[in-house]
């Protein structure tokens, strides 16, 4: 459900998608690499970088992520800075925040399953000035379900490793 708040130029747009994910895993090792953005350039399919920042306040880990977007015919590098909330083995909280004032947040519930299998519930919440919100809710929900049909191998080979 799409929801936008504020007054004239301030006026952010904000909506939601999920999606889930099972694999043949721990929940442990579904945490590990959820929750370490460094891997994630193995799953995303926009990041061509990710480097490491000393944690901001409240974070367990802090990352300036680049992607690498288009528009049209134009293709063009976007860094923002990502922080890690939450990793464990029940959930895993991201929270990404670009310029001007986009904030992307991911709320990932792990739950075990019959048979070794572990289901991961993904919520992604973005919020954008109301004049980039298409393109950037666009952007997002097609890089996050790129990375969903990934993840699932990811993790069951990491297992076979």
């Amino acid at each position: 459900m799409r929801t936008v708040d504020g007054e004239g130029e301030g006026l952010l747009s904000s909506d939601s998608f999920s999606y889930t994910v099972q694999a043949r895993c721990t929940r442990a090792e579904a945490s590990a690499l959820l929750g370490d953005l460094t891997r994630q350039g193995e799953l995303h399919p926009l990041i061509v970088r990710v480097r490491e920042l000393p944690p901001r306040p409240g974070a367990l880990a802090s990352y300036a992520i680049t992607d690498r977007l288009e528009l049209g015919p134009l293709h063009f590098p976007v860094t923002y800075q990502a922080d890690v909330l939450i990793a464990n083995e029940d959930e895993v909280v991201t929270v990404a925040r670009q310029q001007p004032a986009t904030t992307v947040r991911n709320h990932t519930r792990l739950r075990d399953e019959p048979d070794g299998v572990v289901r991961i519930d993904v919520e992604i919440t973005l919020s954008a000035p109301a004049p980039l919100f298409g393109y950037a809710f666009r952007q997002a929900r097609a890089a996050h379900l790129g990375l969903a049909s990934r993840l699932g191998a990811t993790l069951e080979q990491g297992r076979r490793a």
